[in-house]
């Protein structure tokens, strides 16, 4: 698999599916997670704790890549989270509403893992109505 294809599955598979046991295959121990200036070490249990959390929240979520992009060892992926919001989430009281996210990941991969993941851009039309 060429690198698009590895954060595809990555997301519309292995997150969408919860297949938590494959990890290893895919996220580097040195993962780290950029949002704007600051850096956030994942790692694998880090990513496991993410998806933990999410499946916790959105029990039923899912992420489909729309477009992508690719140059050198860089993936940007635009994607689209859905899910129904049933777990508390950063204090927000669950709504059993639906919620849809839409935003964009930029990948370094090297060796056929993710290494770093930078939040390009999330647009949460669900929050915006209730916070």
């Amino acid at each position: 698999m060429n690198n698009k294809d590895i954060v595809k599955y990555f997301y519309e598979v292995l997150v969408s599916e919860n297949l938590l046991d494959e990890l290893p295959k895919y996220i580097a121990e040195d993962c780290v997670q950029r949002v704007g200036e600051k850096e956030i070490f994942m790692g694998i249990d880090g990513m496991k704790q993410h998806l933990v959390a999410l499946k916790k929240t959105y029990p039923d979520y899912t992420m489909k890549i729309i477009r992508q992009y690719v140059t050198d060892d860089y993936v940007i992926s635009e994607f689209i989270m859905r899910g129904t919001h049933k777990g508390e989430y950063i204090g927000i009281t669950p709504t059993n509403e639906v919620l849809e996210i839409t935003g964009g990941i930029l990948i370094k991969s090297s060796t056929e893992k993710l290494l770093n993941m930078v939040v390009l851009r999330i647009l949460l039309k669900h929050f915006l109505n209730i916070i």
